[in-house]
Formats: structure tokens, C-alpha cells, sequence
């Protein structure tokens, strides 16, 4: 077996594994929280309220299931392609921990948005007012501050290579000039 497929396999555990934590979660808030009072955890701070999403981020485009689907299926798809081109090795590590925790909250939500036609929210700061949200929701936020801090602080440009489109082109363009 290559290392790359030991990479990605991992990666599709890992996905699993996480995609398994946010759906538990969810079973667990429909069983103990439909239906009932908030369950405050921390007064004036935190608690733990149900409430069913059929829309995306802070409730916005209600019932657009198929679309949903859709979006999903095509964000899945682009982080599987840049998590198998990414280079191998432990430099690496810290983006492929990005797009496990992107697929794992992307399938998380899609899951709950093909089986009920709405996600399961539960966890409310309520000190901020935030909206509603869940352990899939966790993953992709924390997967995309992560990105944003590797891409401006941890890796240099020319690591990051492997996301142009542009870099085929350009390795094309510069055989036909030596070849000249």
C-alpha cells in the first residue's frame, strides 16, 4: 500500500469517526432536548436548545433542500481532489486535518438535511446571541479559521502550489519554452 493511500484511507476513517460524534450528538439532543426547556449549562452563557434548521447558516435559504444536496456533494468533491494532491509528509499534517474536519461537517449536515429535510442545531451562546448550531457546524468553522491561519502564518506560497490549476499550465508552458 502507497503512502498515499494510507493517507487518504486514515482520512476517510477520520471522517467517519467525526461524521459518527456529530450525528450521536444529534440523536442524543433529539431523544433528551425535543420538546423540552432549554437545558442551561451555564447561566446566561450556554445551554443546550433544540431547534430543527432547514436552511443553511443562520437560517437563511429555507427549504432548498435539493440545492443543499447539490452544494454539498460539489464541496466534497473539491476537497477529496486537494486532499489527494496534497504532498505527502508530516509538513502537510495541519491541512489535511482542514479538509477532515470540512468533509466530516459537510456529511454530517448533509446527512440530516437527506434524512429529515433539516439539520439538528442544539448548542446556544446565548450571552452572544448566536445563532443555534452543532457539532458539524464546530468542524467547518474550526477547519476554516484553521485554513486561514496556516494559509497567512504556517506555509509559504510556493508549499501551497499543489491548489493552482494555473501550476499544470505553467509546467506545460515551461517545456515548450525548453524545448525552444
Amino acid at each position: 500500500m502507497t503512502k498515499g493511500m494510507k493517507y487518504n484511507l486514515a482520512g476517510i476513517g477520520a471522517v467517519g469517526v467525526l461524521t459518527a460524534i456529530d450525528q450521536w450528538t444529534k440523536r442524543l439532543a433529539v431523544l433528551h432536548l425535543k420538546g423540552q426547556a432549554p437545558f442551561v449549562l451555564w447561566e446566561g452563557v450556554f445551554e443546550l436548545n433544540y431547534l430543527e434548521n432547514r436552511g443553511a447558516a443562520f437560517g437563511i435559504f429555507q427549504g432548498q433542500k435539493a440545492a443543499f444536496l447539490i452544494c454539498t456533494v460539489l464541496i466534497l468533491g473539491l476537497v477529496a481532489l486537494y486532499y489527494c494532491r496534497l504532498p505527502k509528509g508530516r509538513r502537510f499534517a495541519p491541512i489535511r486535518l482542514v479538509g477532515i474536519l470540512l468533509a466530516a461537517g459537510a456529511v454530517g449536515n448533509m446527512i440530516d438535511r437527506a434524512v429529515n429535510s433539516y439539520v439538528v442545531d442544539f448548542l446556544y451562546f446565548k450571552l452572544i446571541d448566536f445563532p443555534v448550531f452543532n457539532v458539524a457546524d464546530c468542524y467547518v468553522t474550526v477547519g476554516a479559521a484553521l485554513l486561514a491561519l496556516l494559509i497567512l502564518f504556517y506555509y509559504k506560497e510556493e508549499e501551497l502550489e499543489f491548489f493552482s490549476i494555473k501550476k499544470k499550465e505553467k509546467e506545460a508552458g515551461d517545456g515548450e519554452q525548453e524545448k525552444l
